[in-house]
């Protein structure tokens, strides 16, 4: 007879030396909550790439006040007068070949360019021959305060310009002497080398 362990079964079962077996458990099932939440979750990634991927909505973008152009401007007392004070206001100032600002220098287109800009809110730029193809052809007699005088000072056409204040007067920033200043058309000079007038408010 074998011996028995005090709950009536064989000691050969309670023997430490021999293994274990498990019971198999039977195989889990998935809950109805697990399978929802897998095709879930690659949803959500899927969406979340996708929103990487594309562009942000774009922005409005602001755009600048149009300047008036040239040829839609008109000439009046108030316009005039603001030409021609800044124009005077840069009295004295050096001259500086290709000068765009004051605290540099200017020459004298640099010098009508600034002053147009200032005073009218209009980009009139390049060299004095450029300006002198944009304007408006006018008489000496037309001229009126903030127009343009061209003259021929390096023996090509347009090669200086400077802005009429008025009088037979006019500011313009020549090499000689190296300051911006006022000169009269009736100068000997410059009337020997006056070549045209131009205006750029509408007539």
């Amino acid at each position: 007879m074998n011996p028995l362990n005090l709950d009536g079964m064989p000691s050969i079962l309670l023997d430490p030396h021999l293994p274990s077996r498990q019971p198999k458990r039977p195989p889990l099932r998935k809950s109805r909550l697990a399978r929802v939440r897998t095709p879930l979750l690659c949803a959500l990634i899927a969406l979340l790439l996708s929103a990487c991927g594309s562009n942000p909505p774009s922005k409005p973008v602001a755009r600048a006040p149009a300047k008036p152009a040239l040829s839609s401007i008109q000439i009046n007392d108030d316009a005039g007068r603001e030409i021609v004070m800044y124009a005077l206001g840069l009295l004295d100032v050096g001259y500086v070949f290709g000068g765009k600002n004051p605290e540099a220098g200017l020459d004298c287109s640099g010098m009508v360019s600034f002053i147009y800009r200032h005073a009218v809110g209009v980009d009139l730029l390049g060299s004095a021959a450029d300006m002198a193809s944009k304007g408006r052809p006018i008489s000496r007699e037309q001229l009126q305060a903030g127009d343009l005088v061209f003259f021929n000072t390096m023996n090509r056409p347009f090669s200086h310009v400077g802005i009429y204040i008025g009088d037979d007067k006019f500011v313009h920033a020549p090499t000689s002497k190296g300051r911006i200043r006022i000169e009269s058309i009736r100068n000997k000079y410059f009337a020997a080398r006056f070549e045209a007038a131009r205006s750029y408010f509408a007539g």
